[in-house]
């Protein structure tokens, strides 16, 4: 029955033909900007120029070292905001930093409103707290364990996991710190008005560079989505650090965050020209 043979070698032959184009689309490298592969924002340089870009926004100072000591009710609901990124008496953060520098230091001025935090996360409540509570705040930032509690806390909820994210995604230096000042804002659940919701809903409407999208066009999404979300409270309303600051270095793709690096938060203008000292 050689006809069968021949339809056979046909068949094989049209089938190879069909999957080379996509086994060629397979192999095809995707392309990646700096820092998606190799250290990126965790670069002692580079993550120092977050904390300032951060710092910005959250403190109108580029110094945010300063800010260890920093303690006051914005009104957003989350009752304090303090330290070196906002934590807050309302969210659970405060009260993770006050507990870790318990750990290290028992005998501290904040140890002893640990049960007044515990009362009050999840509300904006100051009960138990009041100026009191502000003024011990001010004591034990000149506290270096202090800040480590705040430095440690930081990283381990906020930063490290938005750029282990970000890296997951395929997405550059620049990329890394657009989703670490999104996860300092808005928290890291995975509520849609939190970054691990805001995340999966851009995934859902833009292909991430690791996945051969573009990421001018990935980010793009993403930061107009985050705006959206930022207009719905109106503590964070203004989203002047994402158009006059993000926005700015994703139009000039400047993909590895890289000095000069010139912006606007809130009508303040900002630069960073060169390297800054890492201490």
């Amino acid at each position: 029955m050689p006809h069968r043979r021949i339809v056979a070698a046909v068949l094989t032959t049209v089938a190879v033909l069909v999957a080379v184009p996509s086994m060629a689309l397979a192999c095809t490298p995707v392309h990646l900007h700096a820092g998606a592969r190799g250290p990126g924002l965790t670069a002692p340089v580079e993550k120092e120029i977050a904390m300032e870009l951060v710092s910005s926004a959250e403190n109108s100072s580029l110094d945010w070292r300063a800010q260890f000591t920093y303690i006051e009710d914005i009104g957003d609901g989350r009752g304090y905001t303090g330290g070196i990124i906002g934590f807050c008496s309302g969210t659970g953060d405060m009260l993770e930093v006050v507990r870790a520098y318990t750990a290290a230091e028992p005998a501290n001025p904040l140890a002893r409103f640990i049960p007044a935090l515990e009362r009050v996360n999840g509300t904006d409540s100051h009960a138990g707290l009041g100026d009191a509570f502000v003024a011990a705040w001010h004591r034990a930032a000149a506290d270096p364990r202090f800040q480590r509690a705040q430095d440690d806390e930081r990283d381990r909820v906020y930063f490290d996991p938005a750029v282990r994210a970000a890296k997951r995604d395929g997405l550059s230096t620049l990329g890394q710190f657009v989703y670490y000042d999104a996860m300092v804002m808005h928290g890291p659940g995975d509520d849609p008005l939190s970054f691990g919701g805001m995340r999966a809903w851009v995934q859902r409407h833009a292909r991430t560079p690791l996945a051969g999208g573009s990421e001018q066009h990935f980010l793009h999404v993403f930061l107009e989505h985050r705006k959206t979300i930022m207009r719905t409270e109106e503590a964070h309303s203004d989203t002047s650090r994402v158009d006059d600051e993000q926005a700015v270095f994703l139009a000039a793709h400047d993909w590895g965050l890289r000095p000069p690096l010139r912006w606007h938060t809130y009508g303040d203008p900002w630069a960073i020209l060169t390297d800054p000292v890492v201490r």
